[in-house]
């Protein structure tokens, strides 16, 4: 429970954490060091010092005993141990303070007070607060009398330069620490960077750098993204060829089928114009999202555009006001998303009798929804739906062409190049199947 709590006050970055796991050892070891030494050498220097000043005060108040009349104790005092620097006056009652005075931050003068009242026979108060002097106040049987005499007689002179030094040092020496620091996190940033934008589906030049383990990871990363730029371009070399080549006997197929009966070759150019649609999915799936770069575009206005052509096309489709607050535009692989916009609004009035598009631009993402009245895929089936070659017959009207079951896999690969995602749900205002791209800023 305890580290479920901590947990969520860790930074989640590398280098917040480094710079944690870096201070938490330099401040306490520091705070260790600062409270034993502080023990150890502030107090007792200082019971050592106020020892051999309440011999001092010792022989005083000796001096002090031999005389009858309070008024001539400062005077034999003076004329008897002058040269221990000790002044003796008499007061009054109600000069003497309640309780010992002293700053709140002065260590020394604690143990210095606590020392004074367990060895010292009629102690009263004791006064820190003067600047440099020690105000001693007795019971002694000529009345109250007060001691003064200077502060570094009894305590170690100028304390605060412990503390001075350790932050001075300690902050020199994080600085140091967080340089190297910097440095040495640098490549892990760019090795993160360059793997970002390549699951964004853009190309960053990297070379692997930095410590051992760095580069060994860089180095598997670079050859990781080589053996799927590869795999992918083959894939892609393959379908186009493929579905190239089996271009050349459907025209034949179509040009041979024009010079027989309209009514016998009616059945035959059906089934021509299917294998012809399922050459160019089979194309479009080839292709992916790697056609184009991306380049910064108004994303209202390319899914309006997009919405047009369908309407032209006669699709019964419909663009919404746009949502959200978002401003700019949003860097984009134009065509890839055109294909996978346009299948989305495809497989919408396909499946039912209208569509509807709508934006939403926020400042952290763009989300492009497409909704039909159809009869929508059921929850079980949605991760299903969108692999290749997948086809929910069973569950989708298919009175207007068959599917190859490549038009959400399609989306789905173009909103993954895009650093995005293609979910899946219910549509509340048609209630059938709705689509959305969602894609970071």
């Amino acid at each position: 429970m305890f580290f479920a709590w901590l947990k969520r006050y860790v930074p989640r970055g590398i280098y917040g954490r480094a710079a944690l796991i870096l201070l938490l050892p330099i401040v306490f070891l520091q705070l260790v060091v600062t409270v034993i030494f502080a023990q150890r050498h502030f107090e007792g220097v200082t019971h050592q010092m106020t020892d051999s000043m309440l011999r001092e005060i010792t022989l005083v108040l000796r001096v002090a005993a031999q005389v009858d009349d309070p008024k001539d104790i400062p005077i034999a005092v003076a004329q008897q141990v002058g040269p221990l620097r000790i002044s003796v006056n008499p007061v009054a009652l109600s000069e003497v303070p309640a309780r010992n005075m002293y700053v709140w931050y002065d260590y020394s003068g604690r143990v210095l007070s606590a020392r004074l009242e367990a060895q010292l026979a009629g102690f009263l108060a004791v006064d820190l607060t003067p600047r440099g002097m020690v105000h001693v106040y007795l019971e002694r049987d000529q009345g109250p009398l007060r001691l003064r005499f200077e502060r570094n007689r009894v305590s170690a002179s100028n304390p605060h330069q412990l503390f001075v030094y350790t932050l001075f040092f300690s902050g020199v020496m994080t600085m140091i620490a967080f340089i190297y620091l910097r440095n040495q996190l640098r490549p892990i940033r760019r090795l993160a960077r360059a793997a970002e934008a390549f699951g964004r589906g853009r190309h960053v030049a990297y070379t692997p750098s930095g410590a051992v383990e760095v580069r060994a990871a860089g180095a598997a990363f670079v050859d990781m993204r080589a053996r799927i730029e590869r795999q992918i371009e083959q894939r892609t070399l393959m379908l186009s060829g493929v579905s190239h080549d089996l271009r050349t006997p459907l025209t034949r197929m179509r040009l041979g089928l024009s010079m027989v009966d309209e009514e016998e070759a009616e059945p035959l150019l059906r089934d021509v114009d299917d294998m012809q649609r399922m050459l160019d999915e089979f194309l479009s799936f080839a292709k992916g999202a790697a056609e184009g770069v991306p380049e910064k575009v108004d994303p209202y206005a390319l899914v309006a555009q997009i919405v047009e052509e369908a309407q032209r096309a006669g699709r019964n489709v419909t663009l919404l006001p746009a949502e959200g607050e978002g401003k700019g535009e949003v860097a984009l692989r134009v065509i890839a998303m055109r294909r996978a916009v346009d299948n989305l609004i495809s497989n919408a009035v396909r499946y039912g009798a209208r569509a509807e598009v709508s934006v939403m631009l926020s400042d952290k993402s763009l989300r492009i929804r497409v909704e039909d009245d159809g009869p929508g895929i059921p929850e079980n089936r949605r991760v299903e739906a969108t692999r290749p070659f997948t086809r929910l017959d069973p569950s989708r009207n298919q009175d207007q062409g068959g599917s190859v079951g490549l038009g959400l896999a399609i989306a789905t690969d173009i909103a993954r190049a895009h650093g995005g995602v293609l979910r899946l749900g219910e549509s509340q205002r048609l209630g059938g199947l709705r689509a959305d791209i969602v894609v970071a800023r």
